[in-house]
């Protein structure tokens, strides 16, 4: 039996947690702990068992876009610690074979049933290598929501974050199936306007959202693409992609 996920917004009211100041916590740390333990999506994702509040960003994604259905095969990179493998697992597994969940990060993580979980940097070749062998097959869905460790300065963390969305997307190039799905988080800066473009070349539908369990404050967006159609290396030119900046501010 496939099982059905609940709705992605979490509802009801709940207590205010208070923090005190003790030991050595900082009243800065002690504000991010109180933020962090009313958050509404934290507390929903204790309640349903997910991992982390980001399973609720996953969920909102393909509520707006339908990319997940049982039977499909789903690579998550930057996995850890496992939210969103949890969603990809509920939306796809199926009684029937074929259907397959294949998350990786650099971080360890602990397994997640019904899914494949590994530990590397994707960045390393043989990263790739272990995600094919583990796939056995094409990839319906690349999902990717890594991010490097911030520095504190905003346009080095920019360039940061668009390397990896980038490594990702040429994963995706090798491994997607004809129609195929690629999701990924992006930064608001600029850098990553050529990976735009290389995508409306290679997908039917390229959109931009901010799903509503995204902090208001973080500059994070996610691309979606669908339609894989392949690469035509001999052709540069842009070939049309729907490309809709506006619908990150829909999504809010």
């Amino acid at each position: 039996m496939v099982q059905k996920t609940p709705s992605s917004r979490p509802g009801g009211r709940q207590a205010t947690v208070r923090v005190k100041t003790a030991g050595k916590r900082s009243e800065s740390s002690k504000r991010w702990l109180e933020r962090h333990l009313n958050d509404p999506y934290v507390v929903e994702a204790t309640k349903r068992g997910y991992r982390s509040r980001a399973a609720f960003k996953l969920l909102q994604l393909d509520e707006k876009f339908h990319f997940l259905a049982p039977g499909m095969r789903v690579v998550d990179l930057g996995a850890a610690p496992g939210g969103w493998t949890q969603i990809a697992v509920e939306k796809v597994q199926t009684s029937k074979e074929g259907w397959k969940v294949v998350g990786l990060d650099i971080l360890p993580m602990d397994a997640v049933p019904g899914a494949v979980t590994m530990q590397a940097d994707f960045l390393e070749e043989s990263a790739s290598v272990r995600l094919k062998e583990a796939l056995g097959g094409p990839a319906d869905i690349v999902l990717s929501d890594m991010a490097a460790p911030t520095t504190g300065h905003q346009q080095t963390d920019h360039l940061r974050i668009a390397g990896l969305a980038e490594a990702a997307y040429d994963f995706a190039e090798e491994v997607l199936a004809p129609g195929g799905v690629f999701v990924a988080k992006l930064f608001q800066g600029g850098a990553e306007r050529d990976l735009l473009d290389r995508m409306k070349k290679a997908f039917a539908v390229v959109k931009h959202a901010k799903p509503a369990a995204s902090r208001a404050e973080s500059s994070e967006t996610y691309v979606v693409a669908t339609g894989f159609r392949g690469v035509k290396t001999s052709d540069h030119r842009d070939q049309g992609g729907d490309d809709d900046q506006d619908e990150g501010r829909d999504a809010r």
